[in-house]
């Protein structure tokens, strides 16, 4: 499709939708990002929609500066997945007990592990780095140093909004039928909570005074307060990947427990919400996603639709019109009070039919309804990225 661009911006602002669909309050937050000094231009993914502080479904090239909310506040979430060995025949018809095996081996929502995760007793994790990773706690900004108990506990859990586990299979072609294992999460509370305190930080430096939004507010390469927020958001970001490949391996343990012949390909994984050090026209430039996935060249990506419609695998283009970058999923087309103010339980179990999942009240606002197609968000972006396959739900666990 190729990108339009946004009129009435200072940085270049690429838009991979119809502008004039955008919510006017996102249209408004695009226009802000696109007049800070800092910004070398902006690419915007058919899954926008308006989000605190920058828009979700935004990538944001900056030189020397970032805006944490341009990052958003679930630092590192992104999603991983894995093709198995077995095919539909081999699960049964029933699949109730394998979505509760999966919740009593997760914890989900707001849940967390009575023990901290041990890395050598879960199979299939890699082992690298884990005590250096933990022993950096300790350097993370003060403020949060009460949290490391928490943070340890909540290792390898779900969480709660979008976030899921799920069970799919690969629809047409020769490997149709295939089943994939796939999870979306992030750096949970912790993650959360150092966003917070950067932000609340970043507002009140005085070159922030000025700003069209001062949510928008950004650190500047060279100072302290930069050299902060960049140690604790990649190790924030590391959390969320360690976070993904415990939930993964421990799913993978569960699904083996009751299909013993199952083997696992590689697995693909991906953030969606963080920074990036990359260059393009040699120009050094901190590039941020929130709520899109890098997709260079040859780069493999997840992007899930909601819950009951699907997902795909796919394999990035290198557009560097878009940073090198494709949406992060569908994209919410109204708010969670709005869903759940508009559809019932009943319209959840219908619209999630034949996908073995919750079913009620307390999960209306993800009902499928609530998200863009997701189909016309792929044929959006076909210049970003290939599919390699399309999978179906056919379990979700969801928080």
């Amino acid at each position: 499709m190729g990108f339009t661009p946004l009129a009435g911006t200072r940085a270049p602002v690429r838009v991979w939708t119809d502008p004039y669909g955008i919510e006017p309050q996102a249209a408004r937050q695009l226009r802000n990002i696109g007049a800070l000094p800092w910004v070398e231009g902006v690419a915007v993914m058919p899954d926008v929609h308006f989000g605190k502080g920058a828009t979700v479904g935004s990538v944001i090239a900056m030189r020397q500066a970032v805006s944490p909310a341009a990052v958003g506040v679930d630092i590192g979430c992104g999603m991983s997945a894995v093709r198995t060995s077995l095919t539909a025949v081999d699960l049964p018809d029933d699949l109730a007990g394998l979505r509760s095996a999966i919740e009593a081996a997760i914890p989900v929502g707001f849940a967390q592990r009575n023990d901290p995760v041990d890395p050598r007793r879960v199979r299939g994790l890699e082992q690298r780095g884990w005590d250096d990773f933990w022993r950096r706690f300790g350097d993370l900004d003060r403020r949060v140093t009460q949290l490391e108990t928490r943070a340890r506990r909540q290792m390898g859990t779900l969480g709660g909004g979008n976030h899921f586990i799920e069970v799919c299979l690969e629809q047409g072609g020769a490997d149709a039928g295939r089943v994939w294992l796939m999870l979306h999460s992030g750096s949970r509370n912790i993650g959360k909570e150092l966003a917070e305190r950067h932000m609340a930080v970043a507002r009140h430096l005085p070159h922030n005074a000025d700003l069209p939004d001062r949510d928008l507010a950004v650190f500047i390469a060279g100072t302290p307060e930069m050299d902060a927020y960049r140690r604790d958001l990649w190790w924030a970001q590391e959390y969320a990947r360690r976070n993904r490949a415990v939930m993964l391996a421990v799913l993978c343990e569960v699904v083996r427990e009751q299909f013993p012949q199952v083997r696992y390909d590689e697995p693909v994984s991906c953030h969606h919400n963080y920074v990036a050090e990359e260059t393009y026209d040699g120009v050094d430039l901190l590039v941020t996603r929130k709520g899109a996935i890098r997709a260079g060249r040859g780069d493999l990506g997840i992007i899930p639709g909601s819950m009951g419609t699907g997902s795909y695998i796919v394999r990035g283009r290198g557009n560097p019109d878009a940073y090198h970058s494709a949406s992060h999923g569908a994209g919410r087309r109204m708010s969670r009070a709005q869903a759940k103010r508009t559809y019932s339980a009943a319209d959840l179990a219908a619209q999630t039919a034949g996908v073995e999942c919750r079913k009620d009240s307390g999960v209306v606002d993800e009902i499928p309804a609530a998200y863009k197609d997701i189909t016309e968000v792929m044929a959006q972006q076909e210049d970003l990225v290939e599919v390699v396959a399309h999978l179906k739900q056919v379990v979700c666990v969801k928080g």
